[in-house]
């Protein structure tokens, strides 16, 4: 049996379809979900998700989530600025964070090295990481990119651009699933790969 819905509703249940993890079944449940909840729910959805697309940008020096010019990681002089952890995305911070075994700072990278997907060297924040390395500052660059084919390449890449510069390059340990991603790893497998890196 065929729903029909008004234009705008079929508009709403399409663009919850392209969110991640939701399909057409879950859109079509969020957005009659939407249209029966309290007004002002609704609308203050509606503004916080436009509050964050109009405030959130990238940090300047590490590139991660913020609505200033630094993250608050990059502001935080409690953090030991010799050691750097090089991480995929910005939910990789949130992972590693969680794990409370880490106090340096990080660079997101946004995405890995992928040549089936036509994403090398040149597309990811590599040149950014590079820059910030030739200061001088940083003693330990780990590397947590996911343990997939993708991260492995990409933490490999940057170990052999990193060694000349004679800064030591660590991998975080296996105890994340091989094929898995950090955001969906528990704390403490997190904790046990973070202490048993390796140098590179």
């Amino acid at each position: 049996m065929r729903y029909y819905y008004p234009d705008s509703v079929s508009r709403l249940i399409n663009e919850l379809t392209k969110l991640p993890g939701i399909g057409p079944k879950t859109a079509q449940r969020l957005a009659l979900h939407l249209l029966h909840t309290a007004e002002e729910d609704a609308y203050g959805l509606a503004h916080a998700i436009v509050e964050a697309r109009e405030k959130v940008s990238n940090c300047r020096i590490c590139g991660n989530l913020t609505d200033e010019d630094l993250c608050l990681i990059c502001r935080d002089s409690s953090r030991d600025i010799g050691l750097l952890c090089v991480v995929e995305q910005p939910r990789d911070i949130i992972s590693m964070e969680r794990t409370q075994s880490y106090n340096g700072l990080y660079h997101v990278l946004y995405g890995a090295i992928s040549p089936m997907d036509g994403i090398g060297p040149d597309k990811l924040n590599i040149a950014s990481l590079m820059e910030r390395l030739s200061s001088g500052k940083i003693k330990e660059v780990v590397m947590a990119t996911n343990p997939n084919v993708e991260g492995e390449a990409t933490a490999l890449y940057i170990a052999r651009q990193v060694k000349p510069m004679g800064i030591k390059i660590t991998r975080i340990a296996h105890g994340v699933p091989v094929g898995g991603d950090l955001e969906y790893a528990d704390e403490a497998t997190l904790a046990q790969a973070f202490f048993g890196r390796k140098e590179l």
